[in-house]
């Protein structure tokens, strides 16, 4: 929410009203749904929590930090850009946009580091110790991450313009020399080193795959494909995150240096603040991560969702075999005994005359 524009050069921003509060209420949503989803599978279903599992429930609670004051942006664009939550809420909010920012990139360069050792050193990226060694480094990225950004809950802050109570996601119109020097230290520390790991890593993968005839075997194959779809997704978020901080570069150096040169400036702010809703989308983006790196999750949870399917036909005809008088019982079809047995682990499945199971879609 910015409302430091009108300081020199009047600019209209109508399009926040609606596009700002709809981008946000989508990322909300969907960005709530799939990373709930998301550890809700690493706690209630994964006994055995992996070095890429680690990584990724980490990436999934910087993504919820991030969705959960959503709602009050946008409801403070639907207003006009009016911020009637407090000083303490406007710099809360901003602080997690800037720890989602620095957390997904950092967390996204320690998976690609991660899967380079796996395919340089398979045997022991799966040990114990590697699992401890991803735990430090998780707990690691996050002090560091939060002593990065904390100096933006000191200069975001909410202020008056045009006797409107707005909040400034940067800082105030005459704090924007000061800011400078930290905004170019976080682009350079928070974005530009983990994006040059992530590439330098996962040019010596796909290097590593190559010098091992990855297009030959069947499980390098595997391993190829999988390399190519963390690459693109790795890839997407790139695309979130280049162009915003790209961006925010762009609108600082003018603020600070040609604050006069108000058709510049308005061109600046306009794509800086049309790529802050698009770099919210790396919430949304980041789960396909955890559903690509891990094929026994992705088998539970399409098990899951078949089996909702099927319980209901299952209990439909279930009293059809048990209250048949007539021609005796009736056998259920073989899918709805499958569906029936999982729902009753302690029966047994109805044996032949030679006491071997019948086989499915057969009557006696």
């Amino acid at each position: 929410m910015d409302g430091d524009n009108f300081t020199l050069c009047p600019v209209s921003e109508a399009y926040k009203r609606i596009t700002f509060p709809l981008a946000y209420g989508l990322v909300f949503v969907f960005g709530l749904t799939l990373n709930g989803t998301v550890l809700w599978f690493v706690c209630g279903r994964t006994k055995t929590w992996s070095c890429s599992v680690i990584f990724l429930a980490n990436l999934s609670v910087a993504d919820l930090l991030y969705v959960l004051p959503l709602p009050l942006l946008a409801a403070s664009y639907a207003m006009g850009d009016t911020w009637p939550f407090g000083n303490a809420a406007c710099k809360a909010a901003h602080f997690l946009f800037s720890l989602n920012l620095g957390g997904s990139v950092t967390f996204l360069a320690c998976i690609s580091v991660h899967r380079f050792l796996c395919a340089r050193h398979p045997a022991a990226a799966t040990r114990c110790r590697a699992r401890r060694a991803a735990t430090l480094t998780c707990a690691a990225v996050w002090l560091l991450v939060a002593v990065e950004t904390a100096p933006t809950a000191i200069f975001a802050h909410s202020g008056f313009i045009n006797n409107t109570t707005v909040c400034f996601d940067m800082t105030g119109p005459a704090g924007f020399s000061r800011y400078l020097p930290y905004g170019l230290f976080v682009t350079a520390v928070g974005f530009l080193l983990p994006l040059l790991v992530m590439v330098t890593c996962y040019c010596l993968t796909a290097r590593t795959l190559c010098q091992a005839g990855g297009g030959v075997g069947g499980g390098a194959g595997q391993s190829a494909k999988a390399m190519r779809s963390i690459l693109a997704l790795c890839l997407l978020g790139t695309l979130c995150f280049l162009p915003y901080h790209a961006m925010r570069v762009a609108y600082l150096l003018v603020r600070v240096h040609q604050p006069a040169n108000c058709r510049l400036l308005s061109l600046v702010m306009l794509c800086y603040k049309i790529w802050r809703p698009v770099v919210s989308l790396n919430c949304c983006v980041n789960p396909a991560l955890y559903w690509s790196c891990s094929s026994r999750q992705r088998r539970r949870l399409l098990a899951r969702l078949r089996s909702r399917r099927v319980r209901p036909a299952a209990r439909a005809a279930r009293p059809q075999g048990i209250m048949g008088k007539e021609n005796g019982p009736t056998e259920l079809p073989g899918h709805h005994r499958g569906a029936l047995s999982q729902n009753a682990p302690g029966e047994k499945p109805e044996r032949g005359s030679e006491g071997k199971p019948e086989p499915d879609g057969h009557a006696r």
